[in-house]
């Protein structure tokens, strides 16, 4: 079979750059081990403004137009609305934080972003907010699940989806490109953080980062918002939320933890003490961040015919979309890569290693 890009790992990025490509006019098939990944534990937050500061994500301005239009023409062709816009409810913790986002509403560029602040005194429906709260506009959350799922099915509705596990050893560099019985231009890594371990690509600065989210049943005594609170809560429907996510960079597996899961509760209890929860799931995902905090994109320094396209975090859901466009750009237009993703601002960085 010969194709013209093989893409490894069927998480957001995979699929989305394949999705990119196969409608540009191109051969792909994916691989895909079909083990869990980050994307699809992921809640798929959408938020351009976050941390204590109130700092907007760089390039949100071009970032979540093209996420709107991308998740707008899937959730059309599947018939499924995947993308959720919903105003968010940032409570204050402390009057740092108020002055803070003041400060920011004076900014050029943030109003789009940052709506009226309601002063201490006037709660919300089963929440304490002694401190005030935000309303924070054009936020979001993806259903990143069914999206990979219906993607899946399309993909393997076209003959280009295989569910095996790849092995880098199995790789044929010369004098045509291969793998198993596939000839391919390329071969494109989106195997999210196990590419911290991918043999062509490890040397690069990954900062992996684990993840817990729960998903909670409740008694619609929560205003139907997101709420930010020093974690998130994202509501699914009248009587199911989702709350979230943990941070660990030292223990790096899939594992739930009960101290994580009590954590969780006692923070939501700190804002909604009447509120009572059952426990439906725990799940627990690994984020494939970075040291700079932007994604990994371009060819291997040695053998550009091997590529890798991750690195996303945890804002891939309003990341990918413009850059899976910006990738097949560079693919099959030759248009620049920018810098700031290219993998070689870390050149320095490259042993000579390659997968033996």
């Amino acid at each position: 079979m010969t194709i013209d890009y093989l893409i490894i790992g069927q998480g957001l990025a995979g699929s989305l750059l394949a999705w990119e490509l196969l409608h540009r006019g191109c051969k792909v098939v994916i691989v895909d081990n079909g083990l869990e990944s980050a994307s699809q534990v992921a809640a798929g937050l959408i938020n351009p403004i976050t941390g204590l500061r109130f700092v907007k994500t760089a390039d949100v301005d071009s970032l979540l137009p093209a996420a709107k239009i991308y998740y707008t023409r899937l959730s059309d062709f599947f018939a499924h609305n995947f993308y959720h816009e919903q105003t968010m409810l940032r409570i204050f913790r402390n009057p740092e934080e108020s002055n803070n986002c003041k400060k920011r509403l004076t900014q050029t560029g943030y109003r789009r972003y940052l709506g009226d602040i309601t002063e201490p005194g006037h709660p919300v429906k089963s929440l304490l907010t002694p401190f005030g709260y935000l309303e924070q506009k054009q936020t979001g959350y993806l259903l990143t699940r069914p999206l990979l799922t219906s993607l899946k099915k399309f993909f393997i509705a076209r003959a280009c989806y295989r569910s095996m596990e790849f092995d880098y050893r199995g790789i044929r560099l010369g004098p045509f490109l291969g793998w198993q019985d596939i000839m391919s231009k390329q071969i494109i890594f989106c195997d999210g953080y196990r590419a911290s371990h991918n043999p062509w690509f490890a040397w690069l600065p990954w900062q992996p980062v684990k993840g817990e989210i729960l998903t909670l049943a409740h008694g619609n005594d929560l205003p139907g918002k997101i709420l930010n609170y020093g974690n998130w809560l994202i509501p699914l429907n009248a009587h199911t939320i989702k709350i979230g996510a943990s941070f660990d960079r030292n223990c790096i597996d899939n594992k739930t933890t009960q101290q994580v899961r009590d954590a969780l509760l006692k923070s939501l209890q700190e804002i909604a003490p009447q509120i009572h929860t059952t426990l439906i799931d725990q799940q627990a995902g690994i984020r494939p961040c970075t040291q700079d905090r932007q994604p990994f994109i371009g060819q291997h320094l040695h053998h550009p015919q091997l590529a890798i396209f991750n690195g996303f975090g945890a804002k891939g859901s309003l990341r990918i979309p413009w850059y899976a466009q910006h990738f097949a750009d560079v693919l099959l237009k030759n248009v620049p890569l920018l810098k700031t993703c290219n993998i070689r601002r870390y050149e320095t960085y490259f042993t000579g290693q390659c997968c033996s």
